[in-house]
């Protein structure tokens, strides 16, 4: 497991570096109008070291190892990976919301073991509250598919 956590803790590393360096780059100062484009990125980044760091310092001191990952914890791996790399693939035709909704119903069904209508339900409200706070509040646009389209999106 040491070597797990230390491998994990170098990209950590260096995607905190990569944000650092960007946030400088923008501006992560305070400007006549508020903060600058680098403001929070460059602090959450600074965050994400000082904790990698601490990760790093820990696994140091470890002395025994277990195993990253034991064979009877790979099937719960599986079901929670699989189906999330399958909302990635299926985004890039049918859009950031249809995905999620579809996402969330199959993985309340499989792993939750909610009834169909349950997850189906609770995919397709999260999908319309998600819509309507990155589309319509924050005006963030999301990749949107044909259903999307059909609705005048």
């Amino acid at each position: 497991m040491r070597a797990a956590d230390l491998a994990t803790v170098m990209v950590l590393l260096a995607t905190g570096g990569l944000v650092l360096w960007d946030s400088v780059r923008l501006g992560m100062g305070w400007g006549s109008d508020g903060p600058r484009s680098g403001f929070f990125p460059f602090w959450l980044a600074a965050l994400l070291v000082v904790a990698s760091l601490a990760i790093a310092t820990q696994a140091a001191r470890r002395v025994g190892s277990l195993p990253f990952l034991a064979r009877e914890q790979i099937s719960p791996v599986l079901k929670t990976f699989l189906p999330a790399v399958g909302a990635v693939v299926l985004m890039q035709g049918v859009g950031l919301y249809v995905a999620c909704a579809l996402y969330l119903a199959v993985y309340m069904g499989w792993i939750g073991r909610y009834r169909w209508w349950a997850g189906a339900a609770m995919g397709v409200g999260f999908s319309l509250v998600t819509f309507v706070v990155f589309e319509r509040w924050f005006l963030v646009p999301l990749p949107k598919g044909p259903v999307e389209a059909l609705l005048g999106y």
